[in-house]
């Protein structure tokens, strides 16, 4: 959950996102030496004479600022490329849960257990009640288990959308006549929020995304009957 006058990344809820972070203190290194070292040579130059009789040439030097590149950049493809395939691998999920969204509000369904559907509308501002996050919340909250390898398919039934949380490392595009998926295990409870980061339309910015993460027993047994579970999400939604 990000908070006010937070410069950093949220924090990691998911291994995937633990080595997006790891990736990117990584790639703001190489970032940081780089700058520091061309900062050094123009003020070098600057403080020195614009010419030198004395050199012709410099083939050492020029040798070394064409390869060197060709270095740094490598040394920034080799996670990268292994973080890219790692985020498109899902190995055995147990449990498979659909996102569809629409104008403007997402619709959920598990179908493992009994086939349950349900849909999640923002909350307004009206019904809000205290310590509630404006344009945050939602009325169903779709439950996830922890510790458990979840499929997430992600789908639309009008115009593109995008579902996504940071704290998870995750974003897939929900785009109409295609399932897009994604993978990840969640290592905390918690409640992540987020919004669509798709223009979709007038009502675009009160379209949120909630997600409530608890023990697998949990869902297991609100997902007996589709009673237990209307109830149980109208009981702890808000």
């Amino acid at each position: 959950m990000s908070h006010w006058s937070q410069l950093s990344l949220q924090d990691a809820a998911t291994p995937i996102m633990t080595m997006l972070i790891a990736f990117h203190d990584h790639a703001m290194l190489v970032i940081i030496l780089v700058l520091t070292f061309v900062s050094y040579a123009l003020m070098s130059l600057y403080f020195n004479k614009f010419t030198c009789r004395s050199i012709y040439e410099a083939q050492a030097v020029e040798t070394i600022w064409t390869i060197l590149p060709a270095f740094i950049l490598l040394f920034l493809a080799l996670p990268s490329l292994q973080l890219l395939y790692l985020t498109d691998e899902i190995i055995e999920p147990s449990i498979t849960v659909k996102a569809i969204g629409h104008q403007w509000y997402w619709s959920y369904e598990f179908s493992d257990y009994h086939t349950i559907e349900f849909d999640s509308y923002m909350i307004n501002e009206s019904d809000l009640e205290m310590g509630q996050f404006r344009l945050l919340e939602v009325d169903n909250r779709v439950i996830i288990p922890m510790n458990t390898e979840i499929r997430m398919l992600v789908s639309a039934a009008d115009v593109i959308h995008s579902w996504t949380v940071p704290a998870l490392g995750v974003k897939a595009d929900a785009i109409p006549g295609r399932l897009n998926q994604l993978s990840f295990i969640i290592q905390r409870p918690e409640f992540f929020m987020d919004n669509v980061q798709k223009i979709c339309g007038a009502n675009h910015s009160f379209m949120p995304i909630g997600s409530w993460i608890r023990k697998y027993s949990f869902l297991h047994q609100l997902n007996k009957n589709r009673v237990v579970w209307s109830a149980s999400l109208k009981a702890h939604s808000g």
